[in-house]
């Protein structure tokens, strides 16, 4: 599978692609209406923080406990199911007079349930497009993703600005129910990938499975703690800039889908794997100069650089995909989604909780620097553990006189 022509031809694939769109454009809406409407109200870069990217914070329990869900239901009727209950929470969340209490325990549940989305959603895709055919259509997903959250985050901006933060949280349960329906509609009904039913002890037993592997630990890492940091800086677009935390969003998700095109269709095979830990760099960069408060201009434009290194997912996603089991797929790629969900919800409420005490953009600043620290440390790792398992220079077949002669082995 060469191009994103052969993807639109395979059976499936376009209405798998539609419903996942208008999920995102949901969930993007419904995130910064949501965030908007408890800065409203209390005044809390950390509650607003919190409240966008809060559902993240549950995945590691979803992770432990819940996972092995991931290939042992339909995947139809699980990513129908889905969307329907994400509906029903972001209905609920709009709600006027909504305790705040109540209101972080529907966006904690809600995380819950999409920590089992994620491994069906990514094993479907395996699934459709085959090993072969995964990193360009999850390219394709990436690239979505960014052209959706930038409709997302324009038009929920629109809505908060115009109407009411409340009445984007309706259209984005509108958008989940339509997602639903799309699915139900669009895709076949196929059998679990696994049988048995899911049980904590066997998605203990993957997860260890998983885990055992150093070359899959240090993927699983890079994946989830760079990248995370520095979602944790744009979970303070809010407080960084209350009036134009769209634009900065949407430029955001511009960057991310620049990213996902040059990794996904424009860079050759040969030179993806150099690609990671580079990318990974960029994306935390441009933040430092946050430190100077730049203007929105400047922001937006650093923003945007920064966010083309969210490319290197795919990078490692790719390399996960080839060192893990068919068997596991779903859940592999389920652990990758909940682990790097709990990262950045935890990254955000770390961010929260720094710019509480110093300001927003001296917390952005700080994340940025740990992200680029710690990718540094990764890259140190793998150079480490490569030196480990290469032979030593010069240790190749060692010198032999020719054979003499004689009967040659069959």
């Amino acid at each position: 599978m060469r191009s994103y022509r052969d993807l639109f031809r395979t059976p499936e694939f376009t209405p798998f692609f539609l419903a996942a769109s208008a999920q995102t454009v949901a969930q993007t809406m419904g995130g910064l209406a949501l965030g908007t409407l408890v800065y409203r109200q209390t005044g809390s870069p950390l509650l607003s923080a919190v409240s966008m990217f809060g559902s993240s914070l549950v995945q590691v329990l979803g992770a432990t406990f819940l996972l092995s869900a991931a290939d042992r239901l339909p995947p139809r009727a699980a990513l129908t199911a889905l969307p329907l209950l994400f509906a029903a929470a972001t209905a609920a969340l709009a709600l006027p007079g909504l305790p705040l209490w109540s209101l972080f325990a529907l966006v904690l549940a809600k995380g819950l349930a999409e920590s089992v989305g994620g491994g069906v959603r990514w094993g479907l895709l395996n699934e459709i497009l085959g090993k072969d055919g995964y990193l360009l259509g999850r390219s394709v997903f990436n690239m979505m993703s960014g052209l959706m959250q930038i409709a997302g985050y324009a038009t929920g901006g629109a809505l908060v600005a115009l109407l009411s933060p409340r009445l984007s949280l309706l259209a984005a349960a509108a958008l989940y129910v339509l997602a639903a329906v799309v699915v139900r509609l669009g895709l076949t009904r196929r059998p679990p990938r696994t049988t048995g039913r899911p049980s904590v002890t066997a998605t203990w037993r993957a997860n260890a499975l998983l885990w055992s592997s150093a070359p899959r630990r240090q993927v699983y890492l890079a994946l989830w703690i760079p990248n995370g940091l520095i979602v944790g800086c744009e979970a303070l677009y809010v407080s960084y800039a209350p009036g134009s935390a769209g634009t900065l969003f949407a430029c955001a998700a511009l960057g991310m889908l620049a990213g996902d095109v040059l990794v996904g269709r424009l860079v050759p095979p040969r030179l993806r794997p150099r690609l990671g830990f580079p990318l990974l760099l960029l994306l935390a960069l441009p933040y430092l100069p946050f430190l100077l408060h730049p203007p929105l201009p400047l922001a937006a434009v650093a923003v945007t650089v920064a966010s083309a290194g969210f490319g290197a997912s795919l990078v490692q996603q790719e390399r996960l995909v080839a060192l893990t089991p068919d068997e596991l797929t779903g859940h592999a790629l389920g652990l990758h989604s909940a682990g790097m969900l709990t990262m950045q919800g935890v990254a955000a409420a770390l961010a929260g909780s720094v710019a509480q005490l110093t300001s927003p953009a001296r917390a952005m600043t700080a994340l940025a620097a740990v992200s680029a620290g710690v990718t540094l440390a990764l890259m140190a790792a793998e150079g480490r553990q490569r030196r480990r398992t290469s032979p030593p220079a010069g240790s190749g077949r060692p010198f032999s006189r020719p054979s003499p002669p004689g009967p040659r082995p069959r």
